[in-house]
């Protein structure tokens, strides 16, 4: 009986052990955390499928998107919980490109995935056979456009991709 509950305490400890060394650090707040949302310049490209529909430098941060078919939604980065804090996306900077270049986009909302799908950019539509890809970087990302977390200097593009 002894050497059953010795047995089980030598267990039960190693198992907290390896819990304990095999658990995540617990982040400290780190004391930029407030400026997490500074604007940066980024340089945005449009391509759609008859070539260049955009190129320029744009400074950005997350900020409320509002689409006419999606309606206003923020586009921060804390969509999804893919950031602490807001912090400027490619959409973002889609939308401040849109707005001081005077050219129009639009977006479908989808709240199942708390971002928006770019359907038109500059009255060319993905439509039924293709789709607005967003690169940064050269990079496909791999989540939505509010949930990108940009730095300055990075390379965005937004490109009108047949299936």
């Amino acid at each position: 009986m002894h050497l059953t509950s010795a047995r089980r305490t030598l267990v039960v400890t190693a198992a907290l052990g390896l819990a304990l060394a095999s658990a995540p650090a617990v982040a400290q707040p780190q004391a930029t955390a407030a400026s997490t949302n500074a604007p940066v310049k980024v340089s945005l490209t449009v391509k759609g499928p008859d070539g260049r529909l955009f190129k320029g430098k744009i400074k950005t941060k997350g900020h409320d998107v509002t689409t006419a078919t999606g309606g206003t939604h923020r586009c921060d980065g804390t969509n999804g919980g893919a950031n602490p804090s807001a912090v400027p996306t490619p959409t973002a900077a889609l939308d401040d490109a849109a707005r001081k270049r005077h050219f129009t986009w639009d977006g479908t909302w989808y709240a199942s995935f708390d971002d928006f799908s770019v359907d038109t950019i500059k009255n060319v539509s993905g439509g039924g056979f293709a789709y607005w890809n967003i690169a940064v970087n050269g990079t496909s990302i791999p989540v939505g456009g509010c949930q990108f977390k940009l730095r300055a200097g990075d390379k965005v593009a937004f490109t009108w991709t047949a299936f």
